[in-house]
């Protein structure tokens, strides 16, 4: 009789512990007293794989180009989004949006692309309050898309911020802690960007 209250027992515990893994996690910010630093995806390397991104570069907005099959007027369904002054890590205070515009491998299934905006005070150490933040939809066999990081009231205030990015599946939190897959960083200030915007990669090596 024991054995079988025993058996009974860990049956309920496994079927407590699958009932949970299947709720959607709820949005977590991360907690522990040292958090483990993810990818700067500010600094890419060639050859490295940054997540699931070809390429990702924050931006003063994008442009539509379509790609062709071969001869004029015949356009694939999958828009090229080319970034605008990509590179740039300075904006003005009076910037209506931070655009992050990216290239990924065709995704087999949809997934959601997301990004928070963390002040980061004097003494380097990054807020807890979340400024602005945006997601995205990818549809599967897509390859493109951008996240629009607008500004929080009628001028960005002045200092350092901290981008953390993130990817999960259609469904799920997008800003759960455990999908959070590197960060990006820009600076508000009313002095001229001196950034000078690297090359895009060339897609014809790709």
């Amino acid at each position: 009789m024991a054995v079988s209250i025993a058996t009974a027992f860990l049956g309920l515990s496994q079927g407590a512990v699958e009932g949970r893994d299947l709720m959607v996690p709820k949005e977590q910010a991360t907690t522990e007293f040292e958090p483990t630093e993810t990818p700067s995806l500010d600094v890419q390397q060639k050859g490295v794989p940054q997540s699931l991104f070809t390429w990702i570069k924050m931006a003063r907005g994008y442009d539509v180009e379509w790609d062709t099959f071969g001869r004029k007027g015949w356009f694939t369904q999958d828009p090229r989004l080319k970034p605008i002054a990509p590179g740039t890590t300075v904006f003005a205070p009076d910037t209506p949006a931070v655009y992050i515009v990216f290239e990924v491998a065709p995704l087999e299934d949809p997934a959601q692309f997301a990004a928070q905006v963390f002040p980061v005070g004097v003494d380097g150490k990054t807020s807890d309050t979340v400024i602005v933040q945006d997601s995205l939809e990818v549809p599967g066999h897509e390859r493109y898309g951008f996240l629009e990081l607008k500004k929080p009231s009628s001028l960005w205030p002045q200092g350092k911020y901290l981008v953390k990015i993130y990817i999960t599946s259609l469904g799920q939190q997008p800003f759960h802690a455990v999908n959070q897959v590197g960060t990006m960083r820009f600076v508000v200030t009313d002095q001229p960007s001196g950034d000078a915007p690297p090359p895009l990669p060339d897609s014809s090596t790709r």
